[in-house]
């Protein structure tokens, strides 16, 4: 009989793996055998909130994957524990999903690479916000060619975010902490990979940032494509949907998304004239096997894991969309364009 359930150890008991546990509470496929982490009352916490505690818990992750052998690791720790954490699943012989982004440096994200080829195991990423069907649905529009061949997008993200706490603190915060997300939707809905970068930061009068909490960034991408990137942590009033505002422009049309169910879309009915004669047209919203948000992507990773196949969010993909975030800040703190190329 063919395997069923992907046995599972949980890396990492913040805030962040309540995303992850809530989106398999309807999963079947996955079995989570095991609790990691530094700080003990983490894992009771999250034990007692998502009934596993049945389940071990340590704080040494290497005895633990000795004790349960398990198939998978979800890692959920932050960006500087990924490598560790990913080497020594990977030489357990664990598959791995991890939380974003990949990973903290550029150099790290390939060490981790390479040992997932070389271990043979699949080694993906959560990039959520590839998983709506709000997204998928405007990829399969550009697919069907309503608006011909896209040759420029453009993305705003404004939100005032009163974190508090060490994001107040933090150097290139848009840029590390939120723009992964939006670097990495803008190649799903472009269908192109990064080239270079032009990108400059400062931090606006008013700000509650220690450093620079606003970017705005020119990718050059694959295939003549554009892509520009205009972002804000602290904009008051008016904030966009951390999905990001979209215009999406092509030789026959534009479409306009809002991150959340606004699509707007017209393409060209009779060219002539000063201005063509435009016609509007609908976005259907479809049903894509892959949305779900954090469901829809540790889904697409469990039916990997068991049957095959590579997931959308390979790390050896994603790469790419990581590569954008430090190209962006090697331009900002250079001044100049950026080569971000694998």
């Amino acid at each position: 009989m063919s395997k069923t359930t992907v046995r599972t150890v949980l890396v990492g008991c913040g805030s962040i793996c309540n995303a992850w546990l809530k989106g398999i509470k309807d999963e079947s496929r996955v079995e989570i055998v095991g609790l990691v982490d530094l700080v003990p009352a983490n894992m009771a916490k999250v034990a007692e909130a998502h009934n596993l505690a049945h389940v071990p818990q340590s704080t040494d992750l290497a005895a633990l994957l000795d004790e349960v052998k398990p198939d998978a690791v979800f890692n959920c720790t932050i960006p500087e524990a990924h490598l560790p954490v990913t080497l020594t699943a990977l030489a357990h012989g664990c598959h791995v999903l991890g939380e974003k982004p990949l990973a903290d440096t550029m150099a790290n994200a390939k060490t981790m690479v390479e040992a997932a080829q070389q271990a043979d195991r699949i080694f993906a990423v959560i990039q959520n916000r590839r998983y709506q069907p709000q997204i998928r649905s405007l990829r399969a529009f550009l697919d069907s060619g309503a608006i011909g061949k896209v040759h420029t997008v453009n993305t705003d993200f404004y939100i005032g975010a009163h974190f508090g706490g060490f994001r107040d603190r933090m150097e290139h915060v848009l840029l590390l902490d939120m723009a992964i997300h939006s670097f990495d939707q803008g190649r799903l809905i472009s269908g192109s990979d990064p080239l270079a970068v032009y990108c400059h930061e400062w931090n606006p009068a008013g700000s509650w940032y220690d450093h620079d909490a606003s970017a705005h960034g020119i990718f050059e991408m694959s295939g003549g494509l554009v892509l520009n990137y205009r972002g804000s942590w602290c904009c008051e009033g008016l904030n966009t949907t951390w999905e990001c505002d979209w215009r999406i422009i092509g030789e026959k049309g534009c479409v306009k998304w809002n991150g959340g169910g606004g699509f707007q879309a017209q393409v060209v009915k009779q060219a002539g004239g000063f201005f063509s004669d435009m016609e509007t047209v609908e976005v259907p919203i479809l049903a894509d096997a892959k949305s779900g948000g954090h469901a829809g992507n540790i889904r697409e990773f469990l039916d990997c894991v068991l049957n095959g196949g590579t997931p959308e969010t390979t790390a050896a993909d994603n790469i790419k969309s990581l590569a954008m975030v430090f190209g962006a800040i090697e331009s900002a703190e250079s001044g100049r364009r950026v080569s971000v190329a694998l």
